[in-house]
């Protein structure tokens, strides 16, 4: 079975995290995500973050380091996702590659339809956010 690996960003702002929400006619339609998307052939994964988040909100930002590894399997194929730390550097992000998007509470993550994928690394967020005292 292939694994197609997969990046996403998580960027928070405070107590909130950016997510996203797949367009309806997607793999995983309506499902919110931490954003982000596929490696491309010769592509490093910090180097697609960066593309996916220019392609998917029209913004910048910085990739500070690896957060979470997740591989998940999805009917009859596996993907390996590769979550991020990383900083917004510049821009207002628009939802020009999802349906939607929102600065989400860190606490209140799991009140969202997440990929599966997803889950693990929010929650892992949930954690470090209760250890540093951020949330609730």
């Amino acid at each position: 079975m292939i694994t197609t690996i997969v990046t996403a960003a998580v960027i928070t702002d405070g107590r909130r995290v950016l997510i996203t929400q797949r367009k309806e006619d997607a793999s995983q339609g309506l499902k919110w995500e931490f954003p982000g998307g596929k490696l491309e052939d010769g592509e490093d994964p910090e180097q697609c973050v960066v593309r996916e988040i220019k392609e998917e909100l029209n913004i910048d930002v910085a990739v500070r380091d690896i957060f979470k590894a997740v591989m998940h399997r999805y009917g009859d194929r596996n993907i390996l996702l590769l979550a991020y730390l990383c900083s917004h550097t510049g821009g207002e992000p628009v939802p020009a590659g999802c349906r939607d998007m929102v600065w989400a509470p860190v606490e209140r993550l799991m009140d969202y339809d997440l990929a599966a994928a997803d889950v693990p690394v929010a929650r892992k967020l949930q954690e470090e956010f209760k250890k540093a005292g951020i949330g609730n």
